[in-house]
């Protein structure tokens, strides 16, 4: 290959590769003209599915409020809820947003549940669909039990610990009612946490969500009776009222960045363990609807 033959590879790669780069946090309304145009607008976030991983919505709020176009930001959930750290780091995440001056609005779809809800309480206006799946205000640990299985091919597992309590939850064994004590004190720790928050961010007494955090899922127009959501509406509903919120005047401009492919992989994938295999990792501390 002789050096100008190279050298046009070489600027085709770049160009191609800085293209490639920038479609990948170009706003969803998609034309570079609107990108272009300065026009204020809507960030939107999308949560759904198992809520297993915080890192990709964390960077997509970071990005979006970091853009100066943004005025307000809209989140559509649709997820039965997941792992107890990643639901409470994207929370984390919306409460520092909010707190800091952008007007966060919620969307719920189909399913918000336990998790889902849990990373919606920070919103300033929660919007439920009449039909929506919401609620389910609890903490689940779960551990597989393998050892009759293993009884049943002859397989035996060794085990060498430093404390009685190091293979807490083993599936390899009974459980003892001193580990199911102690288990317990942990779900109910992280339980009285979830009810903290929805009674700090709802507004509520902390007594009257504990009536109903018994796990029960509601639906969007129960939830409101309740006080765990603040109005029915769509997700067009709700876009209008970020806008509001927003002070955008006329149909808003909703921008929202692109997902790293990897992070999509990733997803996809664990959710589909999740789907085939039950749980991806034992134990795990979840607020999640089953």
């Amino acid at each position: 290959m002789t050096r100008r033959n190279l050298f046009a590879l070489l600027t085709v790669v770049l160009f191609a590769g800085t293209t490639a780069s920038a479609n990948l946090f170009l706003p969803e309304s998609g034309s570079l003209a609107d990108f272009l145009s300065l026009k204020p607008g809507i960030g939107l976030v999308t949560i759904e599915g198992t809520i297993a991983d915080a890192r990709e919505p964390v960077r997509q709020l970071k990005w979006l409020e970091d853009n100066d176009l943004v005025r307000a930001i809209l989140v559509r959930v649709d997820s039965p809820g997941g792992g107890v750290t990643p639901s409470h780091e994207i929370y984390a995440e919306l409460v520092r947003i909010r707190d800091e001056g952008t007007p966060v609005v919620v969307s719920m779809g189909t399913l918000a549940a336990s998790g889902g809800y849990y990373i919606s309480c920070p919103a300033d206006v929660i919007v439920a669909n009449p039909g929506t799946l919401t609620g389910s205000i609890g903490v689940i640990m779960e551990f597989p039990v393998l050892k009759e299985m293993m009884e049943k091919l002859g397989l035996g597992v060794e085990v060498i610990k430093s404390r009685e309590h190091k293979d807490i939850g083993s599936p390899f064994r009974d459980m003892t009612e001193r580990e199911r004590e102690l288990l317990r004190e942990v779900v109910v720790d992280v339980y009285d946490q979830f009810v903290g928050i929805v009674s700090a961010e709802r507004g509520l007494p902390e007594a009257s969500v504990r009536e109903i955090a018994d796990g029960r899922i509601f639906t969007g127009s129960k939830a409101l009776e309740y006080g765990l959501v603040d109005t029915i509406g769509t997700f067009e509903d709700a876009k209008r009222i970020a806008a509001d919120l927003g002070d955008i005047k006329g149909d808003p401009r909703i921008i929202k960045p692109r997902r790293r492919v990897r992070s999509w992989l990733y997803e996809f994938l664990e959710g589909a363990a999740v789907r085939i295999i039950g749980l991806p990792r034992f134990p795990r501390l979840a607020y999640i609807w089953h």
